[in-house]
């Protein structure tokens, strides 16, 4: 009986979608337990990506579709443990699960605004989250953690950096060793190796995440990345112009390139709305994500309104995800990291090719 009703346990796994990350169960949860009480079924489910904030919705969803194996009650136990995506990790002072590089092929398209979310965002689901600030000429996300000016990280050892606090992220970038009176004036090899003395001599306190806030482009900094960082997955950040797709698609192409998986496209200022009478507008044009998405096979994560307070809550040092967190903006951001997540979970599933302990008894 046991037996038999794992399989049938397993098979409803393997079949349903998962309502938050829409992979399928089994590629994000580990059953961990099946075990009949008298008439309650009691089952335990594992979930590879934070589900702080969503465990409720998770439970509602999920309960009823056991209830048709013959239990009066079902008992539903839900945690969640993010692994590595990949069997290789960063090798440096601190301790990273999984680097995820937040990309453009241009400037201005609000990439560093989607950076910053989407760490915000996981680290509101429980996730330990770190952001880097990777664009060492024009670093910007000091002025978006509100991190006061002048604030320099300590050192350890005369060798390491300590993190930065900030909003409940560990935040480190090139603007905490520099003033706004000091740009960088370097080469290619000079910005490459400072990235990777910040990346790896910092002491990263036990991350689920890293968000690595790339520069534009796809130049000397996103190929050091690329090629000598284990970077778990990237999101690459466009709005619908035509000129914004194209070079959107040569920062798709480079990670394919370099074996980097693209999660998918944010599609920022995707539409306007007037304040005042509400009228929706295609600005920059309509559908050019999912144009860019469907010709490389991966998902539009989301699509943000072209928004003033997007802008003014990054320039205010507290972007949406913590100014607003009830907010509709700041729900988007929200899914866009846990579409994110979702594929990192099932990735880490695929790399460890190994199955949980699963209690399987009768009380």
């Amino acid at each position: 009986m046991n037996s038999q009703l794992h399989e049938q346990v397993s098979r409803i796994l393997a079949t349903q979608p998962d309502p938050v990350s829409r992979q399928n169960l089994v590629d994000v949860a580990d059953l961990t337990e099946v075990s009949l009480s008298g008439d309650t079924l009691n089952l335990g489910l594992q979930f590879g990506y934070p589900i702080n904030g969503v465990k409720e919705q998770l439970q509602a969803e999920l309960a009823p579709l056991f209830s048709k194996l013959g239990a009066a009650k079902v008992n539903l136990k839900l945690d969640w443990k993010v692994k590595p995506a990949l069997t290789k990790v960063l090798e440096g002072a601190g301790k990273v699960r999984n680097i995820l590089a937040v990309a453009s092929g241009k400037g201005g398209v609000g990439k560093s605004t989607t950076a910053v979310n989407l760490a915000l965002a996981l680290a509101a689901d429980g996730a330990r989250v770190g952001i880097l600030d990777a664009d060492i000429y024009g670093p910007s996300q000091p002025l978006m953690l509100g991190v006061p000016e002048g604030t320099k990280p300590q050192v350890h050892q005369q060798t390491f950096f300590l993190p930065i606090d900030a909003l409940g992220l560990q935040s480190m970038s090139m603007g905490y060793l520099v003033t706004e009176q000091t740009p960088m004036v370097w080469r290619g090899p000079m910005a490459s190796g400072a990235l990777q003395q910040l990346l790896k001599q910092t002491i990263w306190s036990d991350l689920d995440y890293l968000v690595v806030d790339m520069p534009p482009g796809t130049g000397d900094i996103q190929l050091t990345l690329s090629q000598q960082v284990p970077v778990s997955g990237a999101v690459v950040v466009t709005t619908p112009q035509d000129i914004a797709l194209l070079d959107a698609k040569k920062g798709v192409e480079m990670f394919r390139k370099v074996n980097v998986p693209v999660l998918g496209i944010v599609e920022n200022m995707a539409i306007h709305i007037c304040s005042n009478c509400g009228h929706k507008e295609h600005i920059f044009g309509a559908g050019g994500g999912e144009k860019i998405a469907k010709q490389y096979g991966v998902s539009v994560l989301g699509s943000l309104p072209l928004s003033l307070s997007i802008r003014e809550q990054a320039d205010g040092g507290k972007p949406t995800v913590a100014a607003d967190p009830n907010g509709e903006i700041a729900a988007i951001y929200r899914r866009i990291a846990r579409l994110a997540a979702g594929q990192l979970a099932k990735m880490s599933r695929q790399s460890a090719g190994a199955f949980p302990k699963i209690s399987i008894h009768n009380d």
